[in-house]
């Protein structure tokens, strides 16, 4: 591997990348580092390709070494384990951004490794890492030929930056990450705070721009001899048999509406041709005759299309499928709501907890607590497919992940709304854009839930279809024309504005006129969706479950804490075992109080509030006696807070004995004289009067 290092300039930042010094086995091997961010790409592929495939099996792993940041790992075992959801979602970013652009038929076991060696805590490393997957596969033997590049965007203040730092893209309204080539895009990831499509579309643009320079000096990388790749060859009489029987059946497959009667149909056509062609043609592969079948029903497919606007199940070019929304779904959960759209149904519940239900993210840059999760499960009978549930598969966090980002957008502040809440969409039923599904009932049943969210929020998937200049967008695809489409475009968002969008690109790249459009046609289809959702239900619910946990909150001074707490957690475990309720408590000195009766949250919150408040001179309290000594009474007039009330001081007449005016246990009402220079309080029962 020739040795080289280069750098460019992107928006004022260098980008400098290494090659031929480290991994030097890989096929292709680079470091890329922006600031102090550094991460190590490497790109190698089996040397035969995988046989009885029609796929290409690509394999992208980005992980984070937690000694790039300086930190050790948490848990019992000290060392990096399972890739986290973070790191799979950048994963995905990669595999999105290249996947297009091998050749159709590669069929060789494809890796790339994506390793962060360096964190500088201002520079994030997922563009770094899907410039260095391209470097790595341009100069590598793997036949790649068109190099690509990858930006962020942010807007802080209404000012579009290329690749913020962190903190600028903690004070942004937009998150957008954009891969292409020099000429188009071939993915894009965004999350946004309601941005008009004009302004998105101005996002990227300017990601096209910066873009352009990354992949330039690409071409100029030394590379080895690329591996080529054969395109099938099939026995031509065969094939010529096949498809004399194949393109009118096919048209009449395509055009069935219902999905299973779509499917059943092409299934014995196929089983039946394949057995006659078996006959004829014996030293011929099944997988043969299936791979020209399935291109035939895809070129008919996407014909009907483009030449006669005609698509599958009838339905015009921005024609959404049906829509129903029944809400209160589910008796005992804080929300539900179910949405079916076509043959895609997702069932959204929303539980509402404390903030100790908070996750904990523990993540290169650091550890937070996260207020909002969303769980998105896709199980095999959703499809009608025998599949066993077992671990979370990467497109279930992916498309959770996409749904989470557009419905934060709309998510009240933590301050004016303390609780965790937790949405999970299962997945019913699916024929296409399960992951807009997802946002669309995950918006009805936080309505459902009675949280105070700022607006109704939709999702739906775009769809294209490309030949030379000829082109259809085409909105709500489902599965078979995402399948044989040449996009898929996911925009989720409100009446204001985009919150979440999503591109995968599976043609060398797609325009900024065609982006236009797509964009403009997703906006006409959500505010449908929109129209469907809000005649439902207009608003969120007025009340919080009765099974919703009640609960309270508070500031208390930081100093107080430990006081609060006790020796050993004596005073917050009474307060919580006497109220049947759970006291959470952040460093800030904000309490939070939850439990399932309401009044025995407030008789809790006012004990807080007693334990913590500073006794005031000249303040008259109700007090309890608590001990009595020959010169006087102590009465305790706050939780842990006593005085003493001088014998002078217990009545206006003259007292020969303490006990002769009180006694322990008695309730009196005391006002505050004087707090000396050690914190003693002295009181007065006569002053009081």
């Amino acid at each position: 591997m020739e040795y080289f290092k280069k750098e460019v300039d992107v928006a004022g930042k260098k980008i400098i990348i290494e090659s031929g010094k480290l991994a030097k086995q890989a096929s292709g091997s680079c470091m890329v580092r922006i600031g102090e961010t550094t991460v190590l790409v490497n790109a190698v592929a089996s040397k035969e390709p995988k046989e009885g495939i029609d796929f290409m099996p690509l394999t992208v792993d980005y992980r984070e070494r937690t000694y790039a940041a300086g930190r050790i790992p948490g848990g019992f075992f000290k060392r990096e384990a399972k890739p986290r959801d973070s790191e799979i979602l950048v994963s995905r970013l990669i595999d999105r951004s290249i996947r297009p652009l091998f050749p159709e038929y590669w069929r060789n076991d494809t890796q790339i490794s994506a390793i962060v060696l360096s964190h500088d805590g201002e520079n994030d490393a997922e563009t770094a890492s899907i410039i260095g997957t391209s470097v790595a596969l341009m100069i590598s033997d793997l036949p790649f030929y068109t190099p690509i590049a990858s930006v962020r965007i942010g807007r802080v203040n209404g000012e579009l930056i290329v690749n913020p730092t962190i903190a600028q893209q903690d004070a942004s309204d937009l998150d957008l990450i954009v891969s292409g080539t020099e000429d188009a895009l071939t993915m894009v990831e965004a999350g946004a705070l309601e941005l008009s499509e004009e302004e998105m579309l101005a996002a990227l643009n300017l990601a096209k721009e910066n873009i352009k320079g990354i992949c330039a000096f690409q071409k100029e990388l030394p590379s080895k001899t690329k591996i080529q790749v054969p395109e099938p060859q099939y026995n031509g009489a065969m094939k010529a048999d096949i498809e004399a029987e194949a393109i009118d059946n096919a048209e009449e497959g395509v055009t069935i509406k219902e999905k299973g009667e779509r499917d059943a149909f092409w299934s014995g056509f196929k089983k039946d041709i394949t057995k006659r062609m078996l006959e004829k043609y014996p030293e011929e592969l099944k997988g043969t005759i299936d791979a020209i079948l399935e291109n035939i029903f895809y070129v008919k497919a996407r014909e009907l299309v483009l030449n006669k606007r005609v698509r599958t199940d009838a339905r015009g070019l921005e024609e959404i499928r049906p829509i129903s929304v029944e809400t209160s779904f589910l008796p005992r959960v804080h929300g539900s709501a179910l949405f079916t759209r076509g043959q895609t149904q997702a069932l959204a519940t929303v539980t509402l907890g404390t903030p100790g239900d908070m996750q904990i993210m523990d993540e290169l840059a650091g550890e937070y607590k996260e207020r909002f999760m969303l769980h998105y499960n896709f199980p095999g009978f959703s499809t009608g497919e025998a599949k066993g549930e077992r671990s979370t598969s990467r497109r279930e966090i992916g498309h959770g992940a996409l749904a989470k980002r557009a419905l934060r957008a709309i998510l009240p502040p933590e301050e004016d709304f303390g609780y965790t809440i937790r949405i999970v969409s299962d997945i019913l039923e699916s024929n296409g854009s399960s992951s807009m599904a997802s946002v669309c009932g995950g918006s009805l049943a936080l309505f459902n839930a009675g949280v105070p969210v700022k607006a109704s929020c939709a999702g739906v998937a775009m769809g294209l279809i490309k030949e030379g200049d000829n082109y259809v967008v085409l909105t709500d695809i489902m599965g078979m024309e995402d399948h044989l489409g040449d996009m898929d475009f996911k925009v989720a968002g409100t009446r204001k504005g985009i919150t979440a969008l999503q591109m995968d690109i599976k043609i060398s790249g797609l325009t900024t006129e065609i982006m236009a459009q797509a964009l403009e046609q997703a906006k006409r289809g959500r505010f449908f969706i929109l129209d469907k959702m809000d005649a439902a239900v207009s608003a969120p619910s007025n009340a919080l479950s009765q099974y919703a946990p009640k609960m309270a909150t508070l500031m208390i001074p930081p100093k107080k804490i430990g006081e609060l707490i006790g020796p050993g957690g004596k005073n917050i475990k009474k307060i919580q075992e006497e109220n049947e309720v759970k006291i959470d408590i952040e460093e800030s000195g904000k309490v939070s109080i939850s439990g399932m009766d309401s009044e025995k949250v407030n008789r809790a919150r006012d004990i807080v509030e007693a334990f913590t408040a500073e006794v005031e001179v000249g303040k008259i309290y109700k007090g309890k006696v608590v001990r009595i000594i020959e010169i006087g009474a102590f009465v305790e007039i706050l939780p842990g807070k006593d005085g003493m009330v001088h014998i002078s001081q217990l009545s206006d007449s003259h007292v020969k004995k303490v006990e002769d005016a009180v006694k322990v246990g008695e309730e009196v009402t005391v006002k505050v004289l004087k707090i000396d220079e050690k914190g003693r309080v002295n009181l007065s029962i006569k002053a009081a009067r």
